[in-house]
């Protein structure tokens, strides 16, 4: 007797509400953050459908906070959770719509795959065992999650590396993987250099309230992280503090934040440009760093992006922009594609983890090119 199909979301990092099954039909509704309006990440588990053609329909897509981010997109699955491939999918009269035959009795689906707190975890628990690595906890978090931190380095200048702001974002997670895994690496003659000139501080996972709750954009308050650098609080926006505080211990030369864009299907770098500041000589290190960026990585490009934001204009709320005003570091953001590269299309995984850790490796490439003109950390 076959078994009827189930959903499931709960788990870390799941959202999803089942408004009704029917047969091999799943009426399905994206979660809101709490606190906050936004929505888009999904992670759920079909069971009982293995060879049965499956059509989930998600019908609040259109309410979705980036309704652009589902042209052309198509959603992840796996049935080992190792694995995530990319399966048809099209938005339609408001709903996103995945039609997916499941080669396993179990099969999760993702808006991108997902970066749990186990992984995580080890993570942070192999990287603590590499020469010269330290694992510090910052604080904890209003969920009383631990903030975790990677601190490793002897150099004079100050490098700090933050994701996932925005939970939902786990492609920031895998390329933080790949770069650890190269920094850390004692074979690794590059990363031995930047070890001996820079001393790094990385936080692998901004939001880990927001990551477990299956949030897309916000923490356990509801708040945007991203928004929070000039005023944060321990009330609202606790993980901003936390960080903001060690930072200006430290003072910081270099800053990347990593993030992932719902909409364009590109890797590329959003700077600091309206910081008025900040010194043209630091300004004069982004495209630097883009150029360097592209040689050691083809699926990094600099065409297609963000607008810059005027001089003097740019909106100090954020990361980057208050990181490289506060501390006169060259800071940057680093988006990548919840949907594919367009230069470089792949149907089966599209824009996937073993890439983010790719692109995540080449950031040592980059970061040789201007590691003696980054300035010195300036504590406060």
């Amino acid at each position: 007797m076959l078994c009827a199909m189930h959903v499931a979301a709960n788990f870390h990092s799941g959202n999803i509400e089942v408004l009704g099954l029917s047969g091999h039909t799943a009426r399905l509704a994206i979660r809101q953050d709490h606190g906050s309006r936004h929505l888009q990440w999904f992670h759920f588990l079909v069971a009982g459908a293995k060879g049965e053609a499956v059509e989930l329909r998600i019908e609040n897509a259109n309410r979705a906070s980036y309704e652009r981010g589902w042209r052309d997109y198509r959603a992840c699955a796996s049935v080992d959770r190792e694995r995530w491939v990319r399966v048809p999918t099209r938005y339609e009269d408001g709903s996103l719509i995945i039609e997916h035959t499941p080669d396993a009795d179990l099969c999760w689906y993702a808006y991108f795959a997902p970066y749990d707190d186990a992984r995580h975890q080890a993570l942070i628990g192999r990287c603590q065992q590499a020469t010269g690595v330290r694992a510090e906890v910052l604080g904890t978090t209003l969920d009383g999650r631990t903030l975790d931190c990677l601190r490793f380095g002897v150099g004079p200048k100050v490098a700090w590396v933050i994701a996932r702001q925005h939970p939902g974002e786990t492609m920031a997670e895998w390329h933080v993987e790949g770069m650890l895994e190269r920094l850390t690496d004692p074979a690794d003659a590059l990363a031995r250099q930047l070890r001996e000139a820079l001393t790094f501080f990385v936080v692998p996972n901004m939001n880990p309230d927001g990551s477990a709750r299956g949030h897309l954009r916000t923490n356990a308050a509801g708040t945007n992280l991203n928004r929070a650098w000039a005023e944060p609080s321990m009330d609202e926006s606790p993980e901003v503090q936390l960080v903001r505080d060690r930072m200006d211990r430290t003072g910081v030369s270099f800053c990347l934040d990593v993030h992932g864009d719902e909409a364009l299907p590109y890797n590329f770098i959003a700077g600091s440009a309206g910081v008025g500041s900040l010194p043209d000589a630091i300004h004069a290190l982004r495209p630097r760093y883009e150029t360097a960026l592209v040689r050691a990585c083809p699926d990094f490009q600099t065409k297609h992006g963000y607008p810059p934001a005027a001089p003097r204009e740019g909106n100090l709320k954020m990361a980057t922009n208050q990181i490289a005003h506060r501390y006169g570091a060259l800071a940057m953001t680093l988006e990548m594609p919840f949907k594919d590269n367009a230069d470089a299309p792949d149907p089966v995984y599209g824009w996937s983890p073993a890439r983010c850790k790719q692109l995540g490796r080449a950031q040592l490439d980059a970061l040789r090119d201007v590691q003696d003109e980054l300035p010195a950390p300036r504590p406060l």
